[in-house]
């Protein structure tokens, strides 16, 4: 067995109506991501989940990297998760950018829609991409990265529109979808759960979408080897820090 060189804790909100669900979900990606990191030890927790992060924290001495799977930096990734994880004892952890922020994501979306696109036969040049993400009317850093997203992949240029749509601020997700019938949805979040089962498909309804729901990004096969990467580069930008 190779020896173990370094540590980490995939964390996420989880699912305060039904934590256990959310807790296997992402122990099975923690799993996944180790099998790419020979050496390492991978454990997961979700902040819903009471209990969880402190546990996780202890079988680590306290110490890991923190990758948040989250797809943005907003309020729950820059102030309430340090502040969980200093009063589980792991004030010495050194949390990650967010998975939303990974600068491979943009063509990894690309592909996977023009993917999707092509199994519908639909060609990507003549058809819409709605990018459905969470929002807030309260802090602006995930309209601002789920932003940024949509202009790299305007910037791609592979399909006619790049559409926004939001459940909780302006533009609101129903009246993105009006002008997006036929297409792509594609849902900017990290795990399949309240909003992604409730309230995009909802939304979609509302307006009479006729186009096909992509799965969550979070949930790709992809994900576990984004994640691995961006793991194993900290770690190596910290070795040459040290």
């Amino acid at each position: 067995m190779a020896p173990v060189t370094d540590t980490a804790l995939i964390v996420s909100h989880g699912q305060p109506s039904a934590p256990d669900g959310a807790e296997k979900a992402l122990a099975a990606l923690a799993a996944q991501v180790a099998e790419r990191l020979p050496g390492w030890r991978v454990g997961s927790a979700t902040l819903a989940a009471p209990g969880a992060l402190a546990a996780a924290l202890l079988t680590f001495g306290g110490r890991a990297l923190v990758y948040p799977l989250f797809m943005t930096n907003g309020w729950f990734v820059s102030t309430r998760l340090p502040d969980r994880l200093a009063a589980a004892g792991g004030a010495g952890c050194e949390v990650l950018p967010p998975l939303g922020l990974d600068p491979a994501l943009p063509r990894l979306m690309s592909d996977h829609a023009a993917e999707r696109a092509a199994g519908v036969g639909l060609d990507p040049a003549a058809t819409t991409v709605l990018i459905a993400a969470h929002g807030s009317p309260s802090d602006p850093h995930p309209k601002r990265v789920t932003e940024g997203v949509a202009d790299a992949l305007r910037q791609d240029g592979r399909f006619a529109r790049i559409l926004t749509g939001y459940v909780d601020e302006a533009p609101r997700l129903r009246d993105a979808a009006v002008e997006a019938q036929d297409g792509l949805c594609l849902p900017f979040f990290a795990a399949r759960n309240g909003h992604v089962v409730v309230d995009v498909p909802e939304a979609l309804a509302s307006a009479g979408y006729r186009g096909l729901l992509l799965d969550p990004l979070g949930t790709w096969r992809v994900i576990p080897e984004v994640i691995a990467a961006g793991l194993s580069g900290a770690a190596a930008r910290r070795e040459a820090q040290s």
